[in-house]
C-alpha cells in the first residue's frame, strides 16, 4: 500500500471498500489534518473531533475524489469548513476554548516568535490562496514533497513546481502582511516546515481507520451506529467538561498572578467597558423595539392593495437580526462570570467593534448592503485580531475583514437557496439571481442581488464542480483593501483588486473573453485589460509562469492557474 497514489488508494476503498487502503490514507494524512484543525480551534481534543469528522467525509466522498490529484487541498479545506462549522455552533466552548489559548499565551515562555505570530493566521491566509498556490504549498511543506514528486503529482515539470511553489510564498508573504505580520520568504519557509505539522495524539488514526470507515460503509448496523453514537456523545461531553475545567483554572491562575499589580486602573477600565457594553445593549434593543414597531405597523397595512411585501420582508430579517445580536451580546456578557481576564478581554472587542462601527458611519463610501447580514459576533471576530484601530489603513483593513465576511456569508445562504431553486424546477438553474428571493432562509434585498450575476445556465448538476457558479461584479469600494468573490457550490475565491497576480489574471480572463477564449501572446497586449496600471516587467514575469504550450483559457484551467 506504501508506493500507491492516493488516488489509487482513494479508488480501492471506493470500488471495494478495501480497510488498508483508508489506514493507509489516514496515516499519510492525519497529522497534517490534525495540525490545521488544531490551529483552528485551539483546542486538541476539539481538533481531534474536527480530524475525525474530516475523514468520515472522505470515506463518504471517496468516489468523488478518485481523480483529484492533490488530496491535501481538498482535506484542508474541509478541515477548515468543519472547523468553522463547530465554532459557529458553540459559542460558549469556542469562548472558553479561545480564552484559555489567550491566557496560555500570556504565561508561555515559548521562544519562537516568529511561529507565535504566524501560527494563528496560518490557515485563514492559506484559505485566501488560489486552490493551485495552496495545493504547492501544501506539497512542499506540509507534506514536505520534493520537486520530483510535486512534478509527478502536478503532471508537470520541476521548473514549473518551483515557480509555483516560489510565487505561493510569495503571495502567502502578502496575505501575512496585509495581517500586519512581516516575515521573509525564506524565514516564512523554515517556520511553517518546522512547526506546521504536528504529531496526532497516540490511537488516533487507528480509531479513525476503525470508526470512519464504519460510519461510512453500507453495511453499518443500527446497534453499531447507535454505539457509536453514544461514544462520541459522551466523549464529547467529557471533553467539554475537562475544556470548561481547565479554562476556569487558567483563568483563575492569570487572576491570582496579576490581581496585586494595577487593580485599581483594571477596575477603572472595567467599569468604562461595561458602560460601553451597556449602552450597546441598549442601543440594540431600542433598534429592535424600532424595527418591531414598523413590522406591527406593515403588517396591519398587509392586507391593502398598496402593501410592500418586500418591506414587510426586509423588517421581518431586521427584527430577527436585532434579536439575535441582543442575544448573543447578553450571551457574551454572562458566560464571562466573575473571571476579570475573559470580561477584560470581551469589554475590550466591544470597545473595538463600537469604534469600527462609529468609522464606518463616518465612510459610507466603504459600506455594502451585505453587512446587514452580520452580527454582533461577525464583528467581534473582524477585530479581536486587530492588533490596534488608530490609523486609516488599520481601520480600512478591519473594514475590509467586515465585507469579507458579509461577502462569504451571503454566498453560503445564495448555494442554498440554489439548491431548493433546482430541487424544485427540475434540476434547472434560474436565469437570474432575483429568482431566487423566494428560497432564501432570510430575506435578501434587490440592493445585494444585484452586486453579483449568475456565470452558468442549465442544470444545476451538469456544472462541472471546478466551475464558478456565481460571482460579484460590482466594482470595489476600496482600491486597496478590497477582495472581489467568485463562488463555486463547494469553494470561493477571492482577488484581491491591488495584486498584482490577480489583476493580472482577472485581465488574462477579460482577454480570453474577448479573442475566443485565446490567452496574450505579448504582455503589452494586456495592457488595456487590466484594471490598473501594472509594470509590464512585473507583467511578463507574471505570465512566464504560464506552462510551454498553453494558448487558451481553457488550457491554462486545466493547468491550475494562478
Amino acid at each position: 500500500m506504501n508506493d500507491q497514489a492516493d488516488s489509487q488508494l482513494l479508488r480501492a476503498y471506493a470500488e471495494r471498500r478495501s480497510e488498508p487502503a483508508f489506514t493507509e490514507l489516514v496515516r499519510r494524512h492525519v497529522d497534517f489534518v490534525y495540525s490545521a484543525a488544531l490551529r483552528m480551534v485551539c483546542d486538541s481534543h476539539l481538533a481531534e473531533d474536527v480530524t475525525q469528522a474530516v475523514f468520515v467525509a472522505l470515506a463518504k466522498n471517496a468516489t468523488q475524489l478518485t481523480d483529484r490529484p492533490v488530496l491535501s487541498g481538498w482535506l484542508h479545506r474541509t478541515a477548515q469548513n468543519i472547523a468553522a462549522q463547530t465554532v459557529r455552533t458553540d459559542v460558549r466552548r469556542r469562548r472558553r476554548e479561545q480564552e484559555a489559548a489567550a491566557m496560555n499565551q500570556l504565561l508561555s515562555a515559548e521562544p519562537d516568535a516568529a511561529w507565535r505570530n504566524i501560527a494563528p493566521h496560518l490557515d485563514a491566509a492559506l484559505g485566501e490562496l488560489s486552490e493551485p498556490d495552496r495545493d504547492a504549498l501544501l506539497l512542499r511543506y506540509f507534506e514536505r514533497k520534493s520537486a520530483r514528486e510535486m512534478a509527478q503529482t502536478l503532471g508537470t515539470s520541476e521548473e514549473a513546481v518551483q515557480k509555483r511553489v516560489s510565487r505561493a510564498v510569495d503571495r502567502l508573504r502578502e496575505v501575512f502582511a496585509k495581517r500586519g505580520v512581516t516575515v521573509g520568504a525564506s524565514g516564512l519557509v523554515v517556520v511553517i516546515s518546522a512547526n506546521a505539522v504536528q504529531v496526532a495524539p497516540v490511537g488516533l488514526a487507528v480509531t479513525i481507520s476503525t470508526g470512519a470507515a464504519a460510519l461510512a460503509g453500507d453495511a453499518l448496523s443500527s446497534s453499531t451506529a447507535i454505539a457509536i453514537t453514544k461514544t462520541i456523545a459522551m466523549t464529547t461531553i467529557q471533553k467539554a467538561l475537562i475544556t470548561a475545567t481547565i479554562a476556569a483554572a487558567v483563568g483563575t491562575g492569570i487572576y491570582e498572578a496579576h490581581q496585586n499589580s494595577g487593580l485599581r486602573e483594571q477596575q477603572q477600565m472595567h467599569q468604562q467597558q461595561q458602560d460601553s457594553l451597556a449602552s450597546q445593549n441598549r442601543q440594540l434593543q431600542k433598534e429592535r423595539d424600532e424595527a418591531a414597531s414598523k413590522l406591527a405597523a406593515a403588517r396591519l397595512a398587509a392586507g391593502q392593495p398598496s402593501s410592500n411585501t418586500a418591506e414587510l420582508l426586509r423588517l421581518r430579517a431586521e427584527v430577527g437580526r436585532l434579536r439575535n445580536s441582543a442575544r448573543e451580546l447578553a450571551q457574551l456578557k454572562a458566560a464571562t462570570g466573575n473571571d476579570p481576564a475573559i470580561e477584560a478581554t470581551l469589554k475590550s472587542w466591544a470597545a473595538r467593534a463600537s469604534q469600527l462601527k462609529q468609522r464606518l458611519e463616518q465612510m459610507p463610501d466603504k459600506r455594502i448592503p451585505e453587512l446587514q447580514l452580520l452580527t454582533d459576533k461577525d464583528w467581534f471576530d473582524a477585530i479581536k485580531n486587530a492588533k490596534q484601530l488608530e490609523t486609516d489603513a488599520d481601520f480600512r483593513q478591519a473594514l475590509n475583514n467586515l465585507r469579507n465576511s458579509a461577502k462569504q456569508a451571503f454566498g453560503n445562504m445564495t448555494r442554498e437557496a440554489l439548491k431548493k431553486y433546482a430541487e424544485a424546477n427540475n434540476g434547472l438553474l434560474p436565469a437570474d439571481l432575483s429568482q431566487l428571493k423566494p428560497y432564501f432562509e432570510t430575506p435578501v434585498e434587490d440592493s445585494i442581488l444585484q452586486r453579483y450575476s449568475l456565470l452558468q445556465t442549465g442544470k444545476l448538476a451538469d456544472v462541472p464542480q471546478s466551475e464558478y457558479l456565481f460571482a460579484e461584479k460590482a466594482p470595489p469600494v476600496d482600491d486597496e483593501y478590497d477582495s472581489l468573490y467568485e463562488f463555486q457550490m463547494r469553494g470561493t475565491r477571492s482577488s484581491s483588486v491591488s495584486d498584482p497576480g490577480d489583476i493580472v489574471w482577472q485581465g488574462l480572463i477579460q482577454f480570453a473573453k474577448a479573442h475566443n477564449g485565446l490567452l496574450p501572446a505579448d504582455a503589452s497586449q494586456l495592457a488595456l485589460y487590466l484594471k490598473r496600471p501594472l509594470d509590464q516587467a512585473k507583467v511578463r514575469d507574471i505570465l512566464s509562469s504560464i506552462p510551454p504550450g498553453v494558448t487558451t483559457m481553457e488550457q491554462l484551467k486545466a493547468a491550475g492557474p494562478k
